[in-house]
């Protein structure tokens, strides 16, 4: 396992799922993929499929799990959707205020 972070591919996912199916401890699925447990652990949790309407479907399907996960890193984060709260955010950095302090000051304001 290398030092270096990289997104989980769709062939990766498919793989995952496989191993799934045939009921492979976790921690032997991560290490034949050469993945550390926890990312395996975090990709089921984060990117399984959940519906209170259809429960016979939950559960992690690989392409399910792609499209979920393509679309958060898609989704715009708060900092791109309201331009004011970044200039807000880039002074008080500007002027050595720490996250800590913005976020502190951002929750008392209840902002987005």
């Amino acid at each position: 396992m290398s030092n270096c972070y990289s997104q989980i591919t769709l062939r990766e996912r498919r793989r995952l799922f496989e191993l799934k199916q045939l009921k492979v401890p976790l921690g032997d699925i991560a290490r034949l993929m050469g993945r550390h447990r926890s990312t395996i652990y975090r990709e089921i949790k984060r990117n399984s499929f959940r519906d209170t309407e259809i429960p016979d479907y939950n559960g992690y399907h690989s392409v399910v799990a792609d499209n979920i996960s393509k679309e958060r890193r898609t989704r715009l984060r708060k900092l791109r959707r309201y331009p004011e709260l970044r200039k807000f955010v880039i002074e008080q950095l500007e002027a050595h205020w720490s996250p800590e302090q913005i976020c502190g000051r951002l929750i008392s304001w209840s902002a987005p």
